[in-house]
């Protein structure tokens, strides 16, 4: 059997994997070979996963709560432990926001799906405000930085060099760190009936994470030009992002479950997911 396992360029654990031979070391003993399918959206996870497309893959905590509301029959396999300073929501530096308040009517570029989602929609439901109704979200894009400085948007989430450059220009002052509101793990999972399947294959995978995310920690330098090389930015930029993960895989918690409950139940509310979800539900041996 091939193993294929879906690689996008804002997982770095997962980019990392593919470019060594972590994962093909750990399946060679369970007669098991690997392939990695690269894709640009994390966003469209849950979808191929269902499509048969890749078998593995990782994203931030939107997107498989997305997967679950849109009928896809995913799996929790995994979850990085909590990134406080992964991402922020960054204001003008001498603009008037001062809280999350200060948003309300306002635009605010973001990756919309992504786990960016889930840090603005907490964030302004704990202010009272709601994501669906007090602001408008727009995707993010190379021109957030001068929006924002210049005040046509309200705020901008951002992570990686764009929030490393940003701070560094003196253009725009944090609003929330990722900490401040969410845990921002990162989290990996799979279809169904792939990882009820072959449990085995699965806890070889995890293991092989954990080994991409020492190698990324021994090799900051060479890690940061993988993700200029990747997405743009400066290397030391991208140094400077790199080195405030945690770079540790943890297993699937009531905790990190509960996590994603109360994220699923707030964007549900928002208006962000057709559907309920129940977070549990994205376990293995449960009801999909």
């Amino acid at each position: 059997m091939t193993v294929t396992i879906g690689v996008h360029p804002n997982n770095p654990t997962l980019t990392h994997l593919s470019r060594l031979d972590h994962a093909q070391r750990a399946l060679a003993p369970l007669g098991e070979t690997v392939v990695f399918h690269h894709y640009t959206d994390g966003v469209a996870t849950g979808a191929l996963l269902s499509e048969g497309v890749f078998d593995f893959g990782g994203t931030g905590s939107t997107p498989p709560i997305s997967a679950q509301a849109d009928g896809h029959d995913i799996v929790y396999t995994a979850v990085s432990a909590p990134r406080p300073d992964h991402g922020a929501l960054l204001v003008a530096a001498d603009g008037p926001v001062h809280d999350i308040a200060g948003l309300k009517g306002g635009t605010v570029h973001l990756g919309i799906g992504s786990w960016q989602t889930h840090l603005l929609a907490k964030a302004l439901h704990f202010a009272g405000l709601s994501y669906g109704a007090d602001i408008t979200p727009a995707s993010a894009g190379p021109d957030s930085a001068r929006l924002l400085a210049d005040g046509t948007i309200t705020g901008w989430v951002t992570q990686g060099a764009d929030l490393a450059a940003a701070l560094r220009s003196g253009d725009a002052r944090v609003l929330l760190r990722s900490g401040d509101v969410i845990a921002d793990r990162s989290v990996f999972f799979a279809r169904r009936d792939f990882a009820e399947r072959r449990p085995e294959v699965v806890a070889a995978l995890v293991a092989a994470l954990q080994r991409a995310d020492d190698w990324a920690a021994a090799h900051p330098g060479e890690a940061a030009r993988i993700a200029a090389g990747d997405l743009g930015g400066s290397v030391d930029d991208w140094e400077r992002a790199l080195a405030t993960l945690p770079r540790r895989i943890e297993p699937v918690t009531e905790a990190f479950l509960a996590e994603q409950q109360e994220a699923a139940d707030i964007l549900h509310r928002a208006g962000f997911l057709p559907r309920a979800v129940t977070a549990a539900h994205a376990v293995a041996g449960t009801a999909g």
